[in-house]
């Protein structure tokens, strides 16, 4: 019923759209203009918003639905271009680069959505557009998280001045979108990576609004590559992030090149660190396809009229941006595409900042740290009267934390494995090709875990988990229907993130393997006694590590439970698999 009614919305206001007169001009100011920046409108009005700059710029304008969420709501896109190209084939036809643009991946961070119909109303009327819309293609995305858009209402945000009312956070499922870029669990992400897929734009800018402490900077523009990444994109990276935030400062604003999270929380005297995003999030995800991606973060306690200003003119600098360099940026990608086609040797997974400190002076206000008799702990007061400079610590000095040197060939994904993974190589792009054949035993990688350890507790509705262990060789047959994903293909990093154990945000760690390191059989005890003695007798060596373990490991010596097991795991009856990443590397 509820799809039925959203149905009925939709071609209302289609209907609406379509009976009105040839030459009216609908109207496309936002309930946010309209009430001063009070208020933000609900998602019928980004629908009617969409359909009304398409018929009121047919010749630039497209709307179109690329998406449905769990509640049956429609994910709207616009596709803007005075170029000619608005459908994918004839952007990559005439060689025309593509800019993403997002809002509401986190409902109540509502900016981008009224500050992207603001701009984009004033680029195709010309006041701000100045021939930029004609050589590029922005998709805009009003709101990625509807349904939490419409989990609509005040003190949703209580750290964040306006507007009177928004959306929530997470999605109508819970998840946070903006951890999900590899995992792809959610319909609305899967939607978007098909988005991103069938358009590849070479920029995406994924808008929104700060957490945390109060201080003067009203923007945050982070950007990678800058620190990880393509070593020639990074130089590019560099420069759009300097271009974007000197173009701000003309407009009035004091941006920033971090994101301004203090390394102790509530401690500002903690300073920052600036380092690379895994790849969960927005901007850390596009940097392992070779493309651009870019945070903006609006400062929570301006108000919201001033954030969307703001985020407005963040979008007019990534327009001239685009608009300035984006043919380089074509062929810069293209190249780094080419790059990971050869990519070996070894490659940073993750990253850490160093003990490097440099001092920066940070604009920030007067404030007191003093114990608190609810909380127990110190607790932090700003007076924003009183403005000041603070001298802080900042660590920006990313080295790279994981590593792995990229197999020779690629990965094999055993045939139990192959159709959920499948689903996921398309969502992300990566090429496969499967084994029709059965394929007899040769010379792999296989990963054999040595510890595992579980998250006290879900994230994101999975446990994740780390592992200690390394790649050895092994001979291993491979079934028929299998999979080989070559490392030779443009998206190899995000190939290695996704398939190497290690990685943050491999399919590993988020736990889509963790029965593969479930003990299924069992010895009892008896039996395994008779096993033990058996094997003391047998082995001189094993009963001289078995000795030297009860002599180093405490615990191991007080559990009679793990002392029959150091058997019964060396036993000819143990479970081989046990431990055993089902993914194997090939050279």
């Amino acid at each position: 019923m509820l799809k039925l009614r959203q149905a009925a919305v939709v071609l209302a206001l289609l209907s609406a759209s379509a009976q009105a007169a040839p030459d009216a001009k609908p109207d496309l100011k936002t309930i946010s203009e309209q009430s001063g920046f009070i208020k933000t409108g609900r998602y019928d009005e980004v629908i009617r918003l969409c359909q009304d700059f398409a018929a009121r710029w047919p010749e630039a304008v497209r709307c179109e639905e690329f998406g449905r969420t769990p509640e049956g709501r429609p994910m709207m896109l616009m596709v803007v271009s005075r170029s000619g190209a608005l459908t994918p084939q004839a952007a990559a036809a005439k060689h025309v680069p593509v800019m993403l643009i997002q809002g509401g991946i986190h409902a109540g961070e509502i900016d981008g959505k009224d500050a992207g119909f603001l701009a984009l109303r004033d680029a195709l009327e010309g006041k701000t557009d100045k021939g930029m819309l004609d050589r590029q293609v922005l998709l805009f995305v009003p709101v990625f998280n509807v349904d939490g858009h419409e989990r609509f209402g005040p003190w949703q945000r209580p750290n964040q001045v306006g507007p009177a009312e928004m959306g929530w956070r997470t999605t109508a499922q819970n998840y946070n979108l903006n951890r999900d870029y590899m995992k792809a669990d959610t319909p609305e992400m899967q939607a978007m990576l098909q988005l991103i897929n069938t358009w590849d734009p070479l920029l995406a800018a994924d808008l929104h609004v700060t957490d945390g402490a109060k201080f003067q900077h009203d923007v945050s523009i982070t950007v990678e590559p800058v620190y990880s990444g393509d070593q020639a994109l990074r130089a590019a990276g560099l420069a759009l992030r300097s271009d974007v935030n000197r173009q701000l400062s003309k407009k009035g604003s004091l941006p920033l090149a971090f994101y301004p999270a203090f390394v102790v929380d509530d401690d500002p005297s903690s300073g920052f660190a600036d380092s690379v995003p895994p790849p969960r999030f927005s901007n850390g995800y596009f940097v392992q396809r070779n493309r651009f991606g870019v945070l903006v973060e609006t400062h929570s306690w301006k108000d919201y009229k001033t954030r969307v200003r703001i985020t407005r003119n963040t979008i007019d600098a990534l327009l001239a941006q685009m608009a300035e360099h984006g043919q380089d940026w074509l062929k810069l990608t293209a190249a780094a595409d080419q790059r990971a086609i050869q990519l070996s040797g070894t490659v940073p997974l993750s990253w850490k900042v160093s003990d490097k400190i440099r001092t920066i002076d940070f604009l920030g206000y007067a404030y007191t740290r003093t114990p608190s008799d609810v909380s127990g702990a110190l607790m932090t007061r700003y007076d924003d009267r009183k403005k000041q400079v603070w001298h802080l610590p900042m660590r920006d000095d990313p080295q790279p934390l994981y590593s792995v040197v990229a197999p020779g060939s690629g990965y094999i994904v055993p045939a139990a494995q192959a159709d959920w993974l499948k689903q996921k190589f398309a969502l992300h792009n990566i090429v496969y090709r499967r084994f029709d054949e059965e394929q007899a035993p040769g010379p792999v990688q296989v990963f054999r875990a040595t510890a595992v350890r579980y998250a006290k507790e879900s994230f994101e509705n999975r446990t994740a988990v780390e592992f200690d262990g390394e790649w050895k060789p092994e001979t291993r047959g491979v079934p028929a229907g299998s999979l080989f994903v070559p490392i030779h293909q443009p998206n190899a990093r995000l190939v290695m993130g996704l398939l190497e154990p290690g990685a943050p945000d491999s399919f590993a760690a988020w736990g889509f393997f963790n029965i593969a390191f479930e003990q299924k059989e069992y010895m009892e005890a008896y039996v395994a006694e008779d096993v033990a003695r058996d094997l003391l007798a047998k082995d001189p060596a094993l009963a001289a590590e078995f000795k030297r373990k009860l002599t180093e490991d405490a615990a191991f010596a007080a559990s009679p439970a793990a002392r029959l097991n150091f058997f019964a795991q060396r036993s000819p009856s143990r479970d081989e698999r046990l431990n055993l990443y089902p993914v194997m590397r090939v050279d």
